[in-house]
């Protein structure tokens, strides 16, 4: 009888511990459910719906003045600015239509620099002027957001 009692007080105190050690992740992503984590998660949304709208006043509202992209090389003729990002925006990217962009977020990692790494893979769908017609295009990635904070809210500072 004592030996029932303490194997189930046993297994009551197990249970209670593995539970207080689980974490809850966002609905929808691999990243762990904290305030912090929703609003760059929130944010990120942002990003993810004005692409599909292609809404350019509000994808460069929420890049930072010091916007800079490499290309994930080290030559430079690739690299841009916020200057060119403008352009981009508001000539290749101008020309695609019907585009759908989904985003499984894998990570969110705050660093030292206050800067935010958002790793995230995604799956892109849109059209584009081709030789004969419109084309569909289908890409699927993997890619790293890194935001900066600028006053109350987040910016991006490369990756778009």
């Amino acid at each position: 009888m004592i030996r029932a009692f303490l194997r189930i007080a046993a297994l009551a105190i197990l249970a209670f511990v593995a539970s207080a050690c689980s974490k809850t992740y966002i609905p929808n992503t691999e990243v762990e459910d904290t305030s912090e984590n929703r609003k760059v998660i929130l944010f990120c949304e942002e990003y993810r719906h004005a692409v599909e709208d292609k809404n350019i006043g509000k994808l460069l509202a929420l890049a930072s003045a010091r916007y800079h992209e490499d290309g994930g090389n080290t030559r430079g003729e690739d690299d841009i600015d916020f200057d060119g990002l403008k352009q981009y925006l508001a000539g290749t990217f101008m020309k695609t239509t019907g585009i759908r962009y989904e985003i499984k977020y894998r990570r969110v990692q705050f660093n030292e620099d206050q800067s935010v790494f958002v790793d995230y893979s995604y799956a892109a769908s849109y059209r584009i002027p081709g030789t004969k017609g419109e084309e569909w295009r289908h890409t699927v990635a993997d890619n790293r957001l890194k935001l900066v904070a600028e006053g109350d809210q987040y910016k991006i500072l490369d990756g778009m």
